[in-house]
């Protein structure tokens, strides 16, 4: 999608927070990102001139503004998930059965790695 990291992730929670139906103002964005108010001004400038997003008035307080992805953004996530989920299919298809055991196997380990004390 030619974005950064928190550009992205910041779609993806505005994306996540419509289908949830729940909008997110500018404060609970930064704090799903973890960043300064000043720094999601600027975010949220660029999303909005990348198209991505749009700011709303909030519905009950005239000071306070929503943010709101775009169909765009929405459209462009989905494009971008389907080729990527389309890739990882293939390469998931492609192995060998002595290749996904293998894999498996190795999975397994790592999740017992993680999982002792």
């Amino acid at each position: 999608m030619g974005m950064g990291k928190t550009d992205l992730a910041a779609v993806r929670f505005l994306l996540q927070a419509r289908q949830d139906g729940h909008d997110l103002s500018p404060k609970e964005l930064a704090a799903k990102l973890s960043i300064s108010s000043a720094s999601t001004t600027i975010l949220i400038d660029r999303l909005v001139k990348s198209g991505h997003a749009r700011r709303e008035p909030h519905p009950t307080d005239r000071r306070a503004l929503l943010i709101q992805p775009t169909e765009n953004a929405d459209s462009e996530v989905r494009s971008t998930l389907n080729g990527m989920h389309s890739r990882m299919m293939e390469a998931a298809q492609s192995l060998t059965e002595a290749e996904s055991d293998a894999v498996i196997t190795f999975l397994q380990r790592m999740q017992g790695a993680v999982a002792e004390p």
